[in-house]
């Protein structure tokens, strides 16, 4: 039993020689990457304040509808796309193990039994059986951390596929407030639209009694006829928009189409406007978004996987052992003469191979270069989406104030021109034309209040809201 401990003690100085080897290959460093101190857009935020590294996790909450709020909820719960992000995180994290499995030893345990029969010639006992026993055991010494560059790549796998989770979620949770509030905003335009084809029937009967008194002609019944049918044929378009917004969320929530339409049926006003978004500097963005912390973890992984591939180009040294019992009879298998053990090293390296592994090296090298070039087209498309959410968001809140005070003139006018048309004081022309101006006006007050909370929302995406790490990776 002597020789053996010294075979243990043999592999246990071989583990720590290979934890003790520096891992051939570049060490990762997170690349630096030059953004402005400031948005080049106009501030609308009206507020200075700098956010933290998890802006806005529930960014839809300052919206202040409790409906949008139960929606997003069942949407994180069981949107299709969010549960197939969670697979693929749970696989990234099964490879992970696979990998540091390679840092161990493998052992197994084998018995048996062999019948053999001899010649006289050749033996006295021409028939005997043999009964084994024991345990065999290989490993791979991590000399030059192949293995644990492999196990580097791996966690940034894992970190990178927790990224890819957050960052549909983020896009989820922006594209069931979009939708919800493109479904509001059909169901005010099909009020209006209806509002004013109420109007414009008024209009018509208004006309038709005066051509019936000899005081119109039949020419302004037709065009009062004429304008509201064309009111009438824009509802059905809304309608239709409004279904597809309303199918759209059934989707995103995992539900079939119109399953929402008993809940999504009443007609609400739109969500709210916050007084002010804190958009923070361009630099919180590498720590808000996570498609950027996807990118740099994908960086990180290809950078170790070149360690890994230069790694396979030295020598690599195998342990190998075993420790077991055999006898002629079962009985007598596990006393002290019947132990058998061997342990083996193997020392191979690779002389010639008509430059494959130099080959890999510099495949992979290539790799690691288009990560970093993606990492850094990203940053830059991150950073144009988000001035151009700015500028959007800025430009929105101007329309819908120009918007407002048309809306509210138009009506004006078209009040009193019908008044005026009624008591024999104004041209029919003049009522048409101020009943269209006034339809035109408030379908775009309607339109523009909605993409106003489409802006946002965008920039909020922009930003990187809609998700929010564990503690330990806020610690990290």
């Amino acid at each position: 039993m002597t020789s053996y401990f010294k075979y243990t003690a043999l592999a246990l100085a071989a583990l720590l020689a290979s934890c003790a080897t520096p891992m051939v290959g570049p060490d990762y460093r997170a690349p630096k990457v030059s953004v402005p101190s400031g948005w080049s857009a106009q501030d609308v935020t009206q507020t200075a304040t700098t956010v933290q590294p998890q802006p806005h996790a529930h960014w839809w909450k300052q919206l202040q509808d409790q409906q949008l709020d139960q929606l997003i909820e069942q949407a994180i719960a069981n949107n299709l796309s969010l549960k197939l992000a969670q697979a693929r995180l749970q696989q990234a994290r099964a490879s992970r193990g696979v990998s540091s499995s390679g840092l161990l030893p493998t052992v197994s345990a084998s018995a048996g039994t062999s019948r053999s029969n001899s010649s006289d010639v050749v033996s006295s006992l021409p028939e005997r059986s043999l009964y084994d026993a024991g345990f065999d055991a290989r490993w791979e010494i991590d000399v030059f951390g192949a293995t644990r560059r492999g196990v580097e790549a791996a966690d940034a796998d894992v970190a990178a596929s927790q990224a890819n989770l957050n960052n549909v979620r983020v896009s989820l949770v922006a594209e069931v407030a979009r939708n919800y509030v493109e479904l509001r905003a059909n169901q005010q335009r099909i009020t209006i639209a209806r509002e004013n084809l109420a109007s414009q029937s008024e209009t018509l009967q208004i006309t038709e009694w005066r051509y019936q008194s000899g005081l119109a002609r039949a020419s302004e019944v037709d065009q009062a006829r004429t304008a509201r049918e064309q009111t009438r044929a824009g509802i059905p378009d809304l309608e239709v928009s409004l279904t597809a917004a309303e199918n759209r969320i059934a989707v995103l929530l995992g539900l079939h189409p119109g399953d929402l339409h008993s809940q999504l049926a009443q007609v609400k006003s739109l969500p709210a406007i916050p007084d002010s978004v804190a958009t923070g500097i361009p630099a919180d963005v590498l720590l808000n978004r996570p498609d950027l912390i996807a990118a740099e973890r994908t960086l990180a992984a290809e950078t170790a996987r070149v360690g890994q591939k230069m790694a396979q180009r030295y020598p690599s040294l195998t342990l190998t052992g075993s420790f077991g019992w055999q006898a002629y009879s079962f009985a007598a298998l596990g006393g002290a003469d019947t132990i058998a053990r061997s342990l083996a090293g193997t020392l191979a390296a690779t002389l010639f191979d008509g430059g494959r592994l130099r080959g890999l090296v510099q495949v992979q090298s290539a790799v690691q270069e288009q990560a970093l070039i993606s990492y850094q087209a990203s940053v830059l498309s991150a950073l144009e989406e988000v001035e151009n959410a700015l500028k959007g968001y800025a430009a929105a809140h101007e329309r819908v104030q120009a918007r407002r005070s048309a809306a509210e003139s138009a009506q004006n006018a078209a009040e009193l021109t019908r008044k005026l048309y009624q008591s024999g004081l104004a041209d029919f022309q003049q009522v048409l034309e101020t009943q269209r101006t006034q339809l035109s006006t408030q379908d775009s007050l309607a339109s523009a209040d909605a993409s106003l909370r489409t802006n946002l929302i965008t920039l909020y995406k922009a930003l990187g809201g809609g998700w929010d790490a564990p503690t330990s990776e806020k610690k990290s």
